[in-house]
C-alpha cells in the first residue's frame, strides 16, 4: 500500500513538473500590439520631424499634426462623416446584392458537376477583366447615378464569393454526403446540415475578400465618376492640392478597411469555433 502511494505521489510531481515546464513565463511574454504599434508610431514621428524641418516638403507631405488636425475639422465640420457614410451605403450595397448572388450559384455549382461544367468556363473568362473597365458599359445600361456604381461593385464582389463557395462545397468529404443519404436525409437537409457547415470557412473567406474589394471598387468608381464619398473627396483634394484633406481620406480607407476586417475576423470565430489558426 505504500509502495502505491508512493508511486501515485512521484506520478503528480512527474506531471506538475511537466505542466511547469510547458507553461510560459508570463514576465517574458510582450504583448503582440507593441511591434505593430512601433511600426506605425516611428515612420509617423520620423515624417513629423522632417516635416516640421523643410527637409521635405510640406505641399506633398504635410506634418502628421496637420493632417491630424484637419481630420478633426472635418469631423466637426460633418463633411467627412457626410462622404464616409455614402462610401459604406454603396460597399454594403454592392457586397450584399453581389454577395448573395455568388453564395448561391456557387452552392448550385458546387453541389452539381454538370451545371458547374457549364457555368465554369464563363466564370474563368469574366473574372480576370477589370471590374472597373466594365463601368462605362454599366454606364450605358443602368444610367450614371447610384445604380451603375452599385452594379459594378456588386460584380466586382460575386466573383469571390462564388469561387470560395464552390471550393468550400467540393472539399466536403463525399463520405459527409453518403451518411446523409443513407441516414433518408431531404435535399433541404443535406444542405442545411452538410452543405452549409461544411462549406462556411471558405465562404466566410471568400466574404472577407469581396468585402474588400467591394471598398476597393467603391474608392476607384468615386474617383471617376461621382461627387460624394471618400474616392470623390479624395480626387477633389487632389485637384484643388489640399493634400492634408487627401491624406485624412486615405487615412480612413485604412482604417476602414482594418476595421471591416476585424470584424468579419470575429464573425469567423464566431460561426466557425472548430477552426483555429495555428500559432507558429
Amino acid at each position: 500500500m505504500a509502495y502505491l502511494e508512493d508511486t501515485r505521489r512521484r506520478s503528480a510531481e512527474k506531471l506538475t513538473n511537466a505542466q511547469l515546464k510547458e507553461t510560459p513565463d508570463r514576465s517574458s511574454i510582450r504583448p503582440e500590439w507593441w511591434g505593430t504599434a512601433i511600426i506605425i508610431i516611428a515612420p509617423l514621428v520620423i515624417w513629423e520631424v522632417l516635416a516640421r524641418s523643410g527637409k521635405i516638403s510640406s505641399l506633398f507631405f504635410p506634418a502628421p499634426s496637420v493632417i491630424f488636425l484637419t481630420s478633426i475639422q472635418l469631423i466637426t465640420s460633418g463633411k467627412l462623416s457626410i462622404h464616409l457614410g455614402i462610401t459604406l451605403w454603396r460597399v454594403f450595397i454592392g457586397f450584399f446584392l453581389g454577395g448573395i448572388s455568388g453564395l448561391m450559384l456557387g452552392l448550385a455549382m458546387g453541389w452539381s458537376r454538370p451545371l458547374r461544367m457549364v457555368i465554369d468556363p464563363l466564370i474563368a473568362a469574366a473574372h480576370p477583366v477589370p471590374k472597373i473597365a466594365i463601368l462605362p458599359l454599366i454606364m450605358i445600361f443602368f444610367g450614371i447615378g447610384e445604380s451603375s456604381k452599385i452594379v459594378v461593385i456588386a460584380v466586382a464582389t460575386f466573383f469571390p464569393m462564388l469561387i470560395n463557395t464552390v471550393t468550400g462545397v467540393r472539399q466536403i468529404n463525399p463520405i459527409h454526403f453518403e451518411v446523409a443519404e443513407n441516414y433518408g436525409a431531404s435535399l433541404n437537409k443535406i444542405l442545411t446540415r452538410v452543405i452549409l457547415p461544411g462549406s462556411l470557412p471558405m465562404v466566410l473567406t471568400g466574404a472577407r475578400l469581396a468585402l474588400n474589394i467591394a471598398l476597393l471598387l467603391a474608392i476607384a468608381v468615386e474617383l471617376v465618376s461621382a461627387q460624394e464619398g471618400l474616392g470623390a473627396m479624395i480626387w477633389l483634394a487632389w485637384q484643388t492640392l489640399r493634400t492634408e484633406e487627401l491624406y485624412v481620406s486615405l487615412f480612413v480607407t485604412a482604417a476602414l478597411g482594418m476595421i471591416l476586417n476585424f470584424l468579419l475576423q470575429r464573425i469567423t470565430l464566431y460561426l466557425v469555433p472548430w477552426q483555429t489558426e495555428q500559432k507558429i
